[in-house]
């Protein structure tokens, strides 16, 4: 009859540090993700917010009036039920919203410029005005 061997301490220790090593690679490669998705949510609330505010500058209302008060034109709008939310980019920052020499709006949101610098930075190219 044979006997059953137990697992050596030396043998559990190197099972769980290969299973934190495996959570520590996959946690990391997460983060990554993270940004990417708050990166998007800037990107596409930025296009909403200028497009829904031009429509009402186009209507005739005051640009500095929709400089100062975005959200009171967000609202009337009928599109966004919450305007307050709506002005937070990915990071939980408020957007800058401001008048170009042009008379266009400008929607900024420092985070994500910071965050496309960085990754234009790694990928080795140029940082592209996007608005």
């Amino acid at each position: 009859m044979k006997k059953k061997r137990a697992f050596t301490l030396l043998e559990i220790m190197i099972v769980i540090f290969l299973i934190g090593l495996i959570g520590s690679v996959i946690g990391y490669n997460m983060k990554g993700s993270l940004d990417e998705g708050k990166a998007f949510k800037t990107k596409h609330a930025k296009i909403k917010i200028k497009d829904i505010l031009e429509l009402e500058m186009a209507r005739g209302v005051n640009p500095e009036d929709i400089v100062e008060h975005p959200e009171k034109f967000l609202k009337a709008s009928g599109v966004v039920t919450n305007p307050d939310k709506m002005l937070l980019d990915g990071w939980g920052q408020k957007f800058e919203i401001s008048l170009k020499d042009d008379g266009t709006l400008r929607v900024f949101s420092k985070k994500h410029d910071s965050w496309t610098r960085g990754k234009t930075q790694i990928r080795g190219k140029d940082l592209e005005d996007q608005e």
